[in-house]
């Protein structure tokens, strides 16, 4: 019964740390749309996603990755089209937040954040 006992207590700080670690890298495996779904994050006027609250570093870099990924395709529109970034990134805005789903949140023209 004793070595059971001593067994069970060398196991649990394991199992508790793999149960955290899943959950840690379940939320750092979290999509976009889910996210989304969530509303931690929402589309932006000039086409990026915002955070919507408080964030984890985690959120934050998939924002950061998502942000910088949809950067270069801008650049690479405005750069083929010949046209202005900004014009590029303005209608990527308007069309993601006419794309985002009922209770997501998007952004307003006056900054703010409004669920759809």
């Amino acid at each position: 019964m004793m070595k059971a006992i001593k067994k069970l207590a060398r196991a649990l700080p394991l199992a508790v740390a793999g149960i955290a670690l899943s959950a840690t890298l379940a939320f750092a495996a979290m999509t976009v749309a889910q996210a989304k779904s969530a509303g931690l994050v929402g589309e932006r006027t000039d086409g990026m996603l915002g955070i919507v609250s408080t964030a984890s570093p985690e959120l934050t870099e998939l924002v950061n990755t998502t942000n910088a990924q949809r950067l270069e395709k801008y650049k690479a529109i405005a750069k083929k089209r010949g046209t202005d970034l900004n014009h590029v990134e303005a209608y990527a805005g308007r069309k993601l937040i006419n794309l985002a789903q009922p209770g997501e949140y998007v952004m307003n023209p006056a900054g703010g954040w409004q669920k759809k």
